[in-house]
């Protein structure tokens, strides 16, 4: 009886061995990848010491448009952490992935942190870009990724157009021209913000890079500080990147646990350092404190003028949308 005592004994560690490992994975959008480089390390080591239990985090990265997509299609995404709330409410459209009610289940809408777009010019500003108006001139190419696949280039349009309708006499179809000038000078329509990166950087196209905030710190660490200028416009847009546990691969894999309490490390003083240190504005207000040196006041405009995200995508970006029509007016396919 020893022997087959010993072999129980011996399945039975290796069976609780194995209940030890967990594995999620965050499907994101493409201008986080340093940020969480640097978060999952230490998510990993905060879960170990909290719950015993060993954690990989696998990252997926792309447009946040296709990456939802993907996911509604199958991908099974333990998290998703995109940077508009349109494309985690994809997943509660197609197959009830997560719940409708998702953002109101972690604070601030489900939004950890918040950015902002900025103009990433080249080292002297040579076109003397100060703001939108700049953008619209005969001459300057302007790079921005696609709004069907790209909820950076959806920031980017609904900047421009916001601009444009808050000008005096502005109005709707005055901001609908502008926002035609502006990607009449759009000479490449990248899928992602990565993409439209390594046009600009690699590729040497464009004269303005419209971004995230924090982008012109990654680009600053990958390609170095001595080739660009930032440039803050007037008005910028009040970016807040919602994440979600997606409910129903979590409780197939029994990872539930586990991904809850990677997105709640996100709202944790630790979470938020990360964050500040990656040019992400934190929400914790001790920690944007130290680091207010980085983050000049800005004046926003947020999507709830815009009737919030679904509805800005249903008027805007779905087939037959206003998109859609500026984009032919611009000469592009």
């Amino acid at each position: 009886m020893k022997p087959l005592k010993t072999l129980l004994l011996a399945l039975l560690l290796l069976a609780g061995g194995a209940s030890a490992q967990t594995t999620l994975l965050n499907v994101s959008y493409d201008v986080m990848r340093d940020f969480y480089k640097d978060l999952n390390p230490a998510f990993q080591k905060h879960w170990k010491a909290r719950s015993g239990q060993e954690v990989t985090v696998q990252m997926s990265h792309g447009g946040s448009s296709r990456q939802a997509r993907a996911v509604a299609d199958g991908l099974e995404a333990d998290v998703i952490t995109m940077n508009q709330h349109n494309d985690i409410d994809l997943l509660a459209q197609r197959g009830g992935l997560v719940p409708a009610d998702w953002a109101k289940r972690l604070p601030n809408n489900s939004a950890p942190f918040t950015s902002a777009t900025v103009f990433i010019v080249r080292k002297g500003n040579p076109k003397g870009i100060k703001d939108w108006p700049d953008l619209v001139k005969e001459g300057v190419q302007v790079i921005i990724p696609n709004p069907k696949t790209s909820g950076n280039g959806r920031y980017t349009y609904l900047n421009g157009w916001a601009f444009a309708q808050k000008q005096p006499g502005g109005n709707a179809q005055k901001a609908e021209e502008f926002v035609t000038r502006l990607f009449r000078n759009v000479p490449v329509l990248d899928t992602g913000g990565r993409g439209a990166t390594s046009t600009f950087i690699q590729r040497n196209i464009g004269d303005v890079l419209v971004t995230f905030e924090n982008e012109a710190e990654l680009i600053a660490r990958e390609f170095g500080r001595g080739g660009f200028e930032v440039v803050y416009p007037s008005l910028t847009f009040l970016v807040e990147p919602p994440v979600s546990v997606v409910d129903k691969v979590v409780d197939k894999k029994g990872t539930r646990a586990a991904a809850q309490a990677y997105l709640e490390y996100l709202y944790s003083a630790e979470g938020q350092e990360i964050a500040a240190q990656n040019y992400l504005r934190p929400r914790n207000a001790e920690v944007a404190k130290r680091h207010a040196d980085k983050f000049p006041a800005l004046r926003t405009v947020s999507i709830d003028e815009f009737g919030g995200w679904q509805q800005a995508q249903k008027t805007h970006f779905d087939d037959g949308g206003i998109f859609d029509r500026v984009i032919a007016a611009a000469g592009k396919k």
